[in-house]
């Protein structure tokens, strides 16, 4: 069973939508055990993090997460979650991944909506732009997996054990989305 977390924030409706086109069954919780004995679990994003934390933190689930040994997929905010430290709102995050979460400079092609195009091991993937929509990014760190450009670097995804994370949204972000979710559901430990 597939588990996306429920935090009062995040796009849950469209993670589920496209985790069933994939043949997965799944549930949406914020029940401590359910999250602890599915086989995947899923941080959905869309919303303001330290709101978000204060959900986290007030059902407990800010500790559970951390201890999940599963495969862990945080999308947009739920990646950012991931973090040590965000902006937004300057708020303590959970601290998985070693790095902070910043605001864009303050220009007026802030947020970042639409395609871009990512780096892996410094190559671009051509033809497979991913759909971002966000204000905040996670600086480049050592568990950065791949970057992406816009106005500066960032991480467009991290991974550290069994936990990864990507700042765009592969639920809205085509055929390469759906391989990405795809993959990730196929992950076994």
């Amino acid at each position: 069973m597939i588990a996306i977390v429920k935090y009062n924030a995040g796009n849950v409706t469209s993670v589920k939508n496209a985790i069933e086109r994939l043949g997965f069954e799944c549930i949406v919780t914020d029940n401590s055990e359910e999250l602890q004995k599915a086989d995947k679990v899923i941080f959905p994003g869309v919303g303001e993090a330290s709101s978000a934390m204060a959900y986290l933190k007030e059902k407990g689930l800010d500790e559970v997460i951390k201890n999940l040994k599963q495969p862990f997929l945080g999308i947009c905010l739920g990646m950012q979650l991931m973090c040590d430290y965000s902006e937004e709102g300057n708020v303590e995050c959970l601290g998985i991944f070693k790095t902070k979460v910043k605001k864009f400079p303050p220009l007026d092609l802030v947020p970042q909506m639409g395609w871009n195009t990512i780096v892996q091991n410094g190559k671009e993937n051509e033809n497979e732009d991913v759909y971002f929509v966000h204000s905040y990014y996670a600086e480049v760190c050592e568990e950065t997996t791949a970057t992406c450009n816009y106005i500066l670097n960032f991480s467009a995804a991290l991974q550290k054990d069994n936990f990864y994370g990507v700042q765009f949204h592969p639920e809205k972000s085509g055929k390469i989305g759906e391989e990405i979710l795809n993959k990730f559901l196929m992950l076994n430990f």
